[in-house]
């Protein structure tokens, strides 16, 4: 009996070993790499570049009042659209106690000159009547009387305008109400009613009481870094992406690039603009940040590969090319052509039936795929 178990438990541990050898020789075996080949494709190469940047009107005009005060009236809100002329806020005047006290102070005198003036020109009136004064008399005293009905005019005149802005004679011309200097939509209201404002003047810009642009007549303005601002020009064709509007694209074109750059986080950036050529019904809010794509170059239907498929020796490129037999391969010279950076165009030395050879398929994906097959 314990030659028995002797024996077998020896022919356990040779099977063992054995079992183990089998295993560390298939482990060790290498294994034939299996390659992905795919054919050169007829498709459109297009190499541009990108310009971050925003969507703003041309224009952005700031309406100032024309007098200082505070503000009685307000006929619109952002996104109004307004016309020229057309009437957008009232102000208040607050006089100034001193500028009023003197105003009343010279209408009182241009009343006192009036009355005495009007006496003086009654009585010459009725002594030149009856021949006793000269007409030269009559007249000195009718100029006389003349002059300070226009002085008390203007004084009172002076004293409306001081106290309320417009004169009774002129109320269409009063700068109380202000006023939209152009057409277009209203982008923001920084005041409201009750709000002391202040008119444009040597020392301040004067308060904005309302911004409007034209949203019809839109620009981009971005920047392009040194390395690619040589190779774009005027009149260039864009395309614009905004990312607040993903699935609409905007066509502009490059009207403006600057002659200076400016250094921003260590790099030259070159201020760059576009008209941006808006269709009917299209809409873009002021401020939108965009991507401009300027193309640069391009080819139509041309024969492409993947770019990740070329390599290089020296100065010449080429690719492996799969023969008759399968899995094997040789070498290629091939001339390229524009690159968009994905695809590259190759101009000779290959035939749209090739197949190229492209990266090792991994045995997990490769297994899988012969189970569906099967």
């Amino acid at each position: 009996m314990k030659k028995v178990l002797r024996i077998l438990g020896i022919v356990v541990l040779i099977g063992v070993f054995g079992g183990t050898m089998f295993f560390l020789y298939n482990k060790s075996k290498k294994k034939t790499d299996v390659f992905e080949t795919k054919n050169p494709f007829v498709s459109n190469v297009i190499m541009k570049t990108v310009a971050t940047g925003s969507v703003v009107p041309r224009f952005e005009i700031e309406i100032k009042p024309q007098v200082s005060g505070i503000i009685d009236e307000l006929y619109l809100e952002a996104g109004d659209h307004v016309v020229k002329g057309q009437v957008v806020a009232r102000i208040k005047i607050i006089p100034d106690m001193v500028t009023l006290n003197s105003a009343e102070t010279r209408m009182n005198r241009a009343k006192i000159n009036n009355e005495d003036a009007k006496i003086d020109y009654e009585r010459q009136q009725k002594l030149f009547d009856k021949s006793v004064v000269s007409y030269e008399e009559f007249k000195k005293a009718k100029l006389g009387y003349d002059s300070s009905k226009e002085e008390l005019a203007a004084a009172e005149n002076n004293l409306e305008l001081i106290k309320n802005g417009v004169t009774k004679k002129a109320k269409s011309a009063t700068n109380t109400l202000v006023r939209s200097t152009i057409d277009g939509m209203v982008l923001d209201v920084p005041v409201e009613v009750g709000n002391s404002v202040i008119q444009a003047n040597t020392f301040n810009d004067g308060t904005t009481i309302a911004s409007v642009a034209d949203m019809q007549d839109m620009i981009f303005e971005g920047n392009v870094d040194e390395t690619e601002v040589g190779k774009i020009k005027e009149g260039m064709p864009i395309e614009l992406e905004i990312g607040a509007i993903e699935k609409e694209k905007f066509a502009a074109k490059l009207a403006y690039i600057s002659p200076k750059g400016v250094e921003e986080n260590g790099a030259i950036q070159f201020e760059i603009k576009a008209d941006v050529q808006l269709l009917e019904g299209q809409f873009i809010r002021a401020g939108y940040s965009a991507n401009a794509n300027i193309v640069l170059e391009r080819k139509d239907s041309v024969m492409v590969i993947p770019e990740g498929l070329l390599k290089f020796e020296n100065d010449s490129s080429f690719v492996e090319i799969e023969l008759g037999e399968e899995q094997q391969f040789e070498k290629r010279f091939v001339k390229t052509g524009l690159s968009d950076g994905i695809n590259i165009e190759i101009t000779e030395g290959l035939k749209i039936e090739d197949k190229v050879k492209g990266e090792v398929i991994d045995p997990k994906k490769l297994k899988e795929d012969e189970a569906g097959k099967g």
